[in-house]
């Protein structure tokens, strides 16, 4: 039966990327959670899915102009904490069985980061949590470069129509994913709909995941696909799902 991955953290539940819903999302009954993580001003990892804070603080412009501190100080629109690092994160997993999908995003010119990868390597090592945890992205040299730093790596390629047309095409998008041994691929839900048969005679269902699945209908067509993972805003309804799967 699919893994259900609580979309950073079940967004839809809980306020997103925060310390509080990653600890509600421990006792959920899930089997994973995703999150993202960018560097600050002074080359610390701090946990917030946009390359800028518009969105969801109550200030502005980019996450690295901002140090670990500032970051820390600010207050998130729909929630009284701070934007948290990524050892306060481990932290709240650490004694749980949950599986860590760490998304290594870009800054706000869409550059990746220089050092996050062995920052986030590193740090995961500091836990003892590098078989529990799986590194992923969009952009397919982060991924490279985090193989190239720990060939034991586990890796997670995001993919979803941008994806391919930045890669030239379906052809060869799947070169560049098929390069990379045992890669994990999570796919945007209407893309697979429309390349499930390829990507399952390329991937197989237990390295194939899918993504943001929130309505019950969705869910169960998933479900019944039995891939390796679900990655879902509203695990409450995944969970339902699942169990009348």
């Amino acid at each position: 039966m699919s893994m259900i991955i609580g979309h950073r953290g079940s967004r839809h539940l809980w306020p997103e990327n925060t310390l509080e819903g990653f600890g509600q999302l421990v006792n959920s009954g899930v089997e994973g959670v995703e999150f993202d993580v960018h560097l600050t001003a002074d080359d610390q990892v701090i946990v917030i899915h946009d390359a800028t804070l518009e969105r969801t603080t109550h200030s502005s412009g980019p996450v690295r102009t901002r140090t670990l501190s500032e970051l820390q100080s600010l207050r998130l629109r729909d929630s009284v904490e701070g934007l948290p690092s990524l050892e306060q994160v481990l932290e709240v997993f650490q004694n749980s069985a949950l599986e860590l999908h760490i998304e290594l995003k870009t800054d706000s010119t869409g550059q990746p980061y220089p050092g996050l990868e062995a920052q986030v390597i590193g740090t995961i090592a500091q836990f003892g949590l590098q078989q529990r945890s799986v590194l992923t992205s969009f952009n397919h040299e982060v991924l490279q470069k985090v193989r190239h730093l720990d060939s034991s790596a586990r890796v997670l390629r995001s993919v979803d129509h941008s994806t391919l047309a930045q890669a030239g095409g379906f052809k060869q998008a799947m070169i560049q994913l098929e390069a990379l041994p045992d890669l994990l691929v999570a796919v945007e839900q209407s893309l697979l709909k429309e390349t499930l048969q390829q990507f399952s005679a390329r991937f197989g269902a237990d390295r194939l995941g899918v993504w943001v699945v929130n309505h019950d209908a969705d869910l169960r067509y998933w479900f019944r696909q039995h891939l390796r993972q679900i990655t879902t805003d509203r695990v409450d309804l995944a969970l339902q799902s699942r169990a009348r799967t």
